[in-house]
């Protein structure tokens, strides 16, 4: 073997992505140990852009974009302080009692008690091997956990934290109007790059803006629907199950099925017969499976319809990082990605890919636009 031989060069393509690679992995490593930091200012983002249509609206009756922003966030965070303090008993009872719904739930599967023993058997057998014996020379090893309402108060906190940081951000970008986008195109050296990219910034803001908002407005209807729903059927606490499918409704796929579960586990308690208390759930998700199949497409339409996988990635990366609050920012920031790639001729084969129609159907698309 001749060892004076020179080395061959790598590909420049290989080099190119091993660099990507390591470049995302450092990205995701950034925002997991700095979560408490970047998590508040990407939800201020999403909220300014979500909130920018109606600021632009009141601007152009006049009204200054930083009196106007003030009073938006005020008014949300009003609404949303009023929403936390009204909800906040039915969802402390709710979680206090799960032990006692979780026996009732028991009871009403009372013709599977042979197999539920069965499996519960087992599972003292292997506790009982996993502690080992009560001998003296034995050390058992016990793991103290804390209680589901002391979890449920710390976790409550630190989103409370989250919300009232993004919200504070989200009113000072509102409130400086284009001035972040004159800074990031006072970059730009020519002039032609100048007049790209703030094309490029107002395409953005245009589809991200109206595709957030119209989204929350969807959102918020289904929790009223599903509320008046629950409401008309005798279930207790219809106000607080529209809420929470407002916000579970963020959260693609997982979101509907999580929100109808915990319905029908608290249904069990309330009404007495099994027949009776899945009622409730179909109810929930006859109304959500109207709103993702039929409403959304209808009012949305197909120009930022997402790739399935890419969906399911995506809300596992960002609840994996970020946990609930993650997932449920998952889709938005998905749709800010793609986006910026279907602005961007360098990141289109990655908007391809997000994209949930063909490609042919994209390329017809662009074909009439240029025409």
């Amino acid at each position: 073997m001749d060892l004076s031989a020179p080395l061959p060069n790598p590909d420049q393509t290989t080099i190119k992505r091993v660099l990507i690679g390591i470049f995302i992995v450092l990205v995701a490593q950034v925002l997991f140990v700095a979560q408490d930091v970047v998590m508040p200012m990407v939800l201020g983002l999403l909220i300014a852009q979500t909130l920018r249509p109606v600021v632009r609206f009141a601007e152009k009756r006049g009204i200054p974009s930083g009196i106007s922003a003030f009073l938006i966030i005020v008014f949300l965070a009003g609404g949303l302080g009023f929403g936390a303090y009204s909800l906040a008993g039915p969802i402390s009872d709710l979680v206090s009692s799960a032990p006692e719904t979780g026996l009732k739930i028991r009871e009403k599967f009372a013709e599977y008690r042979d197999e539920i023993e069965a499996v519960k058997e087992a599972s003292e057998q292997v506790e009982e091997l996993a502690q080992g014996t009560d001998s003296p020379g034995v050390q058992k090893v016990v793991v103290q956990q804390p209680a589901l309402l002391s979890a449920a108060a710390s976790n409550a906190f630190v989103g409370l934290t989250t919300v009232v940081v993004a919200l504070i951000l989200a009113m000072f970008m509102l409130s400086t109007g284009t001035l972040f986008y004159e800074k990031i195109v006072g970059i730009m050296p020519l002039l032609s790059e100048k007049k790209r990219a703030l094309r490029v910034i107002y395409d953005v803001e245009r589809q991200v803006s109206r595709y957030l908002l119209t989204i929350t407005l969807i959102n918020a209807g289904l929790g009223v629907a599903i509320g008046t729903g629950l409401w008309l059927y005798g279930m207790p606490n219809p106000v607080m199950w529209g809420c929470i499918a407002a916000v579970l409704n963020f959260l693609p796929f997982i979101g509907a099925w999580a929100g109808a579960l915990a319905l029908a586990a608290t249904a069990m308690v309330v009404y007495p017969t099994l027949g009776g208390a899945l009622i409730a759930p179909a109810i929930y998700l006859s109304l959500t499976i109207l709103e993702g199949n039929f409403l959304t497409p209808l009012i949305v339409g197909r120009r930022l319809e997402l790739n399935i996988v890419a969906v399911f990635l995506t809300v596992t990366v960002w609840g994996w990082l970020w946990g609930l609050l993650g997932a449920l920012m998952a889709v938005p920031i998905l749709v800010v990605i793609k986006v910026l790639c279907d602005n961007l001729e360098s990141m289109g084969a990655f908007g391809q890919f997000l994209s949930g129609r063909p490609a042919a159907d994209e390329d017809v698309q662009e074909e009439g636009r240029a025409g």
